[in-house]
């Protein structure tokens, strides 16, 4: 099993950044896909960014451009680089991993496990 656990949620204006946290603890294998996902209130749940263990990324074009996923993989972390934030961007943002060499379909389909998410608020 494997735990993730989210960090560097908060509030901020639209137009300004944020950097999400994930760090994995327990059972990791070298091929991986790992990314983020939001869920707004009142709405379903969305990929946002993915990544896999030979560091292709995939983005939502809403967010292309402005979000940046990346991996530091001698410290088991995710990181999700947020600029230019806007208030839809509001939501709990979550971080899912699963042991596949490939993210593809991750982003509609999901991940197989997930940490407890972080807040992100953005004020207009």
């Amino acid at each position: 099993q494997v735990q993730l656990v989210e960090s560097g949620g908060g509030s901020v204006q639209a137009g300004g950044s944020l950097r999400l946290s994930c760090a994995a603890f327990g059972n990791t294998y070298s091929s991986y896909c790992m990314g983020w996902f939001r869920q707004a209130p009142g709405k379903e749940r969305e990929g946002v960014a993915v990544i896999d263990s030979d560091g292709s990324t995939s983005y939502a074009d809403s967010v292309k451009g402005r979000f940046t996923i990346s991996q530091d993989k001698a410290k088991n972390t995710l990181y999700l680089q947020m600029s230019s934030l806007k208030p839809e961007d509001t939501g709990m943002y979550y971080c899912a991993a699963a042991w596949l060499t490939y993210c593809n379909g991750a982003l509609t389909d999901g991940l197989d496990y997930w940490g407890k998410g972080t807040l992100v608020t953005i004020s207009s």
